[in-house]
């Protein structure tokens, strides 16, 4: 195993706790309890980070806006994101700074080691997938969801986390690959605002944000020709969004 591990949390008893247990699985560790330090860190390690356990609140820098450094860096490290239970808001503003993934505090140890495995997994299998030989066979379980999709003379590459269009290669976040799957696999239906929260990002909440049409605002500059001009995905005024392959 052997990543190395950022952890980023401000609160001492916890960070110590995630370290140790991160050890323990065999994961290297780098620690910082400063936002400001931590993003300085981010941005120039001294090795290559495998993945971040970033706090959302922290002292100098916080955790979103680092998340937003980050990306606008064009650094991809995967990003699990920590909240506070009592602050959906938080979660919401994170994926759309650009967090791969989120739990709210307090949350299950395992379940974070699981969250942090899945991750990994999906930058390994990114990288490794133009070296890979896929054998030919009878499907031995059910089917696999496509590894891709493509409209407008775009695809969306799921598992590598990539839109490919005319002249550009975009990198997606594991959130917005996955609401982009969402939406694909929902083709010409209405899908609300409230299945985008619990069914692809997870959030129980009754909250109101536009951290969700923010979102799709960034979406849109990915998948439209004309962004201000929707045709592929649009808004259904007063309950949420319509996917559409050939509108």
């Amino acid at each position: 195993m052997n990543e190395l591990i950022a952890v980023i949390e401000d609160e001492e008893h916890l960070a110590q706790g995630l370290l140790f247990n991160l050890q323990a699985e065999g994961y290297r560790t780098h620690h910082e309890s400063d936002g400001d330090a931590a993003l300085e860190y981010l941005l120039n390690p001294s090795e290559p980070v495998a993945a971040v356990v970033l706090d959302c609140m922290l002292p100098g820098t916080d955790g979103i806006d680092i998340v937003r450094a980050l990306r606008e860096a064009q650094r991809f490290t995967p990003v699990l994101m920590l909240t506070a239970r009592s602050r959906p808001e938080e979660v919401l503003e994170g994926i759309e700074a650009g967090a791969d993934d989120y739990l709210p505090k307090p949350f299950d140890l395992n379940i974070l080691l699981v969250r942090i495995k899945s991750l990994l997994r999906r930058t390994a299998w990114q990288r490794n997938h133009s070296a890979e030989t896929i054998a030919v066979g009878e499907p031995s379980g059910p089917p696999s969801p496509p590894s891709e999709y493509s409209f407008n003379h775009r695809t969306i590459r799921f598992e590598e986390l990539e839109l490919v269009a005319p002249n550009r290669t975009t990198h997606l976040t594991v959130m917005e690959a996955d609401l982009l799957r969402y939406l694909t696999e929902h083709e010409g239906q209405i899908v609300s605002r409230k299945d985008i929260l619990e069914q692809v990002w997870r959030v129980h909440e009754d909250t109101d944000t536009r951290a969700i049409d923010n979102f799709i605002v960034r979406l849109r500059r990915y998948i439209e020709d004309d962004p201000s001009n929707p045709q592929h995905l649009v808004t259904v005024r007063g309950i949420g969004y319509r996917f559409l392959a050939n509108p």
